[in-house]
């Protein structure tokens, strides 16, 4: 019996979440407790040693502000990338709760791709709290879409019409019709709106903060090709908001050729003065996120 107890628990879970799950509960045990020290976070924290899973319940906790959770953030990347594999799975069991909900709303309808899409969450997630600039608001709730972007690609073309809910107040989706930026990029690439490219500069730049001209020189391209490229990017992906196109409540629609006539619902009775609305009238529309 004890040696079946023995084997019994050293077994791993298969599933990446519920391993990195393990991993966290055995680093939060007794005696020998990972913990962070609250006066180095500072915010109304606890003055004192906090261990990791009492210091996740207090950031998840609803009343607790924005500048605590990124305060804490900061210090638990720093940690990661200072000092070793144990502050790694210490940050994974941190974004387990979002990660497990990003996990199942992308495997939703499909079982069989569960154990793929963990995988690419996770990578994704580990990618960015190694390399990625994570300075300013809301690391974490950043870093849980790194993972996201990354798990997408299991799913290929068939997403899922909203990100979940983090317990984070930066992340929650924006209200319909559009979601989350990601999903708005990803709908423009399947509609034809936007490149892959495109969808890539844009994500990189206006959502991760990463400079344009570290991209160029990373891809040994000219950064005035790249800003050009997200340029005409940016204003077809305003021209499919304003058609309609990328509302996920409306079947999906491929790009329409040039010339071609705009969806009854949007045709217009032409105006008399239609000739002398200014073209910011007739054009222009802002983002919605």
């Amino acid at each position: 019996m004890g040696t079946t107890n023995r084997n019994t628990t050293s077994q791993w879970p298969e599933s990446a979440l519920a391993a990195a799950a393990k991993a966290f509960d055995m680093l939060v045990a007794p005696p020998a407790t990972l913990v962070v020290d609250g006066t180095l976070v500072g915010h109304g924290l606890p003055e004192r040693a906090i261990p990791l899973d009492e210091l996740r319940e207090l950031l998840l906790a609803r009343n607790c502000p924005p500048p605590t959770r990124d305060a804490a953030w900061q210090l638990l990347i720093g940690y990661a990338r200072s000092w070793g594999p144990a502050w790694v799975v210490g940050a994974v069991g941190m974004a387990l709760p979002g990660l497990a909900r990003m996990a199942g709303r992308l495997s939703a309808g499909h079982p069989q791709l569960v154990e793929d899409i963990e995988a690419e969450l996770l990578a994704g997630f580990l990618e960015g709290l190694r390399h990625a600039d994570l300075s300013g608001p809301a690391p974490y709730v950043r870093l849980c879409w790194m993972g996201w972007r990354r798990a997408l690609t299991v799913r290929g073309g068939d997403i899922a019409a909203e990100l979940p809910e983090l317990p984070d107040p930066a992340s929650h989706t924006p209200a319909r019709p559009y979601g989350h930026p990601d999903l708005i990029l990803a709908r423009a690439v399947t509609t034809g709106w936007i490149t892959g490219e495109q969808a890539e500069l844009i994500s990189a730049t206006r959502l991760d903060r990463e400079l344009i001209d570290q991209i160029a020189a990373r891809r040994g391209v000219a950064a005035s090709v790249l800003r050009m490229r997200r340029r005409r990017g940016e204003l077809a992906l305003v021209e499919a908001m304003r058609r309609g196109d990328l509302d996920p409540a409306r079947p999906t629609r491929k790009r329409p050729r040039r010339g071609s006539q705009p969806p009854p619902h949007q045709r217009q009775a032409p105006r008399s003065d239609q000739g002398k609305r200014s073209t910011g009238a007739r054009c222009g529309t802002a983002w919605t996120y």
